[in-house]
């Protein structure tokens, strides 16, 4: 017999130092399944417009999925209103945690945290309820974190506990993070150090066991299956390179030169194993001891510190990848905020002496970032849209929403201009990765829209089930089988439950300010000979993909669109939406 699907939520308040179990709306279960779509459900019901997220009234959910803990390779999602951008945030972690967290929480998909702690704590999770304690490792790296607890742990490091603004949530001694947008952030500053799972992951009957032998086997054997068991992520750099869409130095370059030493032959070299999967028979990406310890490092390591730095030593990359886990930061972020620095100091906007292919002055400075502990630090901690704020080099280095852009250049593939500039948490390639179609074909504005669309309202129904973004692919139906297994309410058409949830995040989004003037090309890309960037033409892709969400001009969602979606009920007083959808024949 199966286990019943979690129908709960477990809300602990720290400033009360309460926790209480209550139960979830079954609309709000069949609408938005987990993961992500409950999260924005949540936040959208509870968030008054404009709080601050690093404020006691701000809320972190740590949330399952209807399939958590039967699905290969399981995820968890951290969401909150994000520190960087503003924007609603959902990041995603692997590894060992998710399957704990399931078994721990028992009935309860997810686990709500508001208030503030007047000391430093630790959540301890299990038998489906959760102790408050006090945390004793505050002022410790995410990896002596880990290290410390008995249970399988969810930690912030130094970066989490100083409140920088793109700080993660690392678990499996900082193998696995929750990334982008700095939910660490919001973690830090409700003295959260520590979410600790203490039971082993649940059991689940035949049939859910068969599904997961079926569907792991098609992975095995699926393209992609066969390209991480070879390579892991770390191919992306040698992808992305020949792709000629690889960001180097600073965004100065496309293509980088260097990319044979970190890349996946180099890694291979270096490498002393494989991670596995939860089952343990698929391998992941490359173990590598460093100085630092041992760590894993991933494609966006090696674009991000190694290209984006202009390192082509993979031991120094895989060195400063695991300097940034253990002070628990967003690599992508801090490498793109040591780039600007270099770029900074290069036309005399800030004076420091540091310079591409320089480890040893990338390493101080992250340092001084995620302790704040110098003028340059503080401003880079919250971000590099702010660094350039305060001291000069606005276009040094390229965002979108405040949010750094990762290596896959622009410049090279147009249609991740357009998922950059839609993206709902900033420029983000894992809502939509387009340019791995896009270099095989000749798209024209309608077709990147299309492609865009598709993949973020795709990727938005896995990542509430919760799905990894590989393995999710073999889900037929998106998974729809899964959910009549386990007896959980759903839509008939899953692909309509995505395009719901990514509209109530554009709701969300839209009550806090946004709309068309932030979906923008990212600023500070200098052009190259041969650029693929047409600002006519992204505004004909943008006009579009409006036209393809039902939305009006402005970017807000028309009521005809969100009444088709059985939104318009859910939109409060302080959301403006669009009263008529975008005219196609309007369009330039």
């Amino acid at each position: 017999m199966e286990r019943a699907p979690p129908d709960r939520l477990l809300r602990v308040d720290l400033s009360a130092g309460t926790v209480e179990s209550e139960p979830i709306p079954g609309a709000w279960r069949r609408n938005y399944l987990g993961g992500k779509g409950l999260g924005a459900r949540y936040l959208y019901e509870e968030l008054e417009p404009g709080v601050d997220p690093l404020s006691p009234e701000n809320r972190l959910l740590f949330l399952l999925g209807p399939l958590s803990g039967a699905l290969p390779d399981g995820r968890y999602a951290a969401v909150t209103k994000s520190p960087l951008t503003g924007t609603f945030l959902d990041s995603y972690s692997g590894g060992r945690f998710p399957g704990a967290l399931c078994g721990s929480l028992g009935a309860h998909v997810g686990l709500l945290v508001q208030g503030r702690a007047e000391e430093p704590v630790r959540l301890a999770l299990s038998g489906g309820t959760a102790r408050i304690e006090p945390a004793d490792t505050w002022g410790e790296d995410a990896a002596e974190t880990c290290e410390a607890h008995d249970g399988v742990v969810a930690c912030i490091g130094p970066a989490g506990e100083n409140r920088v603004s793109y700080a993660t949530i690392a678990s499996d001694r900082t193998e696995h993070h929750a990334g982008r947008g700095g939910a660490g952030a919001v973690m830090g500053a409700k003295r959260l150090k520590a979410v600790v799972a203490e039971d082993d992951p649940p059991e689940f009957g035949e049939r859910l066991a068969a599904l997961r032998e079926r569907d792991a086997e098609a992975f095995r054997g699926s393209d992609t299956g066969r390209w991480l068991a070879a390579s892991g992520t770390l191919e992306t750099v040698d992808f992305a390179d020949e792709a000629g869409v690889l960001a180097a130095r600073g965004w100065r370059e496309r293509g980088f030169d260097g990319t044979g030493g970190v890349g996946i032959e180099a890694a291979r070299e270096a490498a002393s194993g494989r991670e596995t999967d939860g089952d343990g028979d698929r391998p992941g990406d490359f173990r590598v001891e460093t100085p630092a310890g041992e760590t894993v490092p991933r494609g966006a390591t090696a674009m991000t510190l190694g290209a984006g730095l202009g390192l082509d030593a993979f031991d120094a990359v895989a060195e400063l990848g695991e300097r940034c886990n253990r002070l628990g930061v967003d690599l992508i972020s801090a490498g793109n905020a040591v780039a600007w620095a270099i770029r900074a100091a290069e036309v005399g906007v800030i004076d420091r002496d540091i310079e591409f292919d320089d480890p040893e002055g990338a390493r101080e400075l992250l340092a001084e970032i995620a302790a704040r502990s110098t003028p340059l630090g503080d401003a880079l901690a919250d971000g590099v849209s702010v660094a350039a704020d305060r001291l000069g080099g606005l276009e040094l280095v390229p965002t979108v929403k405040d949010m750094a852009l990762p290596s896959y250049d622009p410049r090279g593939a147009a249609s991740m201009a357009l998922a950059y500039a839609t993206s709902d948490r900033g420029a983000c390639h894992r809502r939509a990765r387009p340019v791995e179609r896009e270099v095989f074909e000749d798209w024209g504005p309608a077709e990147t829209a299309a492609a865009v669309v598709e993949a973020q309202d795709t990727r938005s129904v896995r990542w509430s089930l919760i799905a990894d973004d590989f393995a999710g692919e073999v889900l037929a139906g998106h998974g729809i089988e899964w959910l009549d297994a386990l007896g959980h309410p759903h839509d008939a058409d899953l692909r309509r439950t995505g395009e719901r949830i990514w509209n109530l995040v554009r709701l969300f989004n839209v009550r806090e300010g946004f709309d068309r003037s932030d979906d923008t090309l990212p600023v500070g890309l200098e052009p190259d000979e041969g650029d693929a960037l047409d600002p006519d033409a992204f505004e004909a892709a943008l006009e579009c993909y409006y036209t393809a969400r039902g939305w009006g001009a402005d970017g807000r969602p028309s009521r005809e669109r969100l009444a088709a979606l059985d939104l318009l009920a859910t939109v409060d007083d302080d959301t403006p939406v669009a009263e008529t959808t975008l005219d196609p024949d309007t369009r330039p």
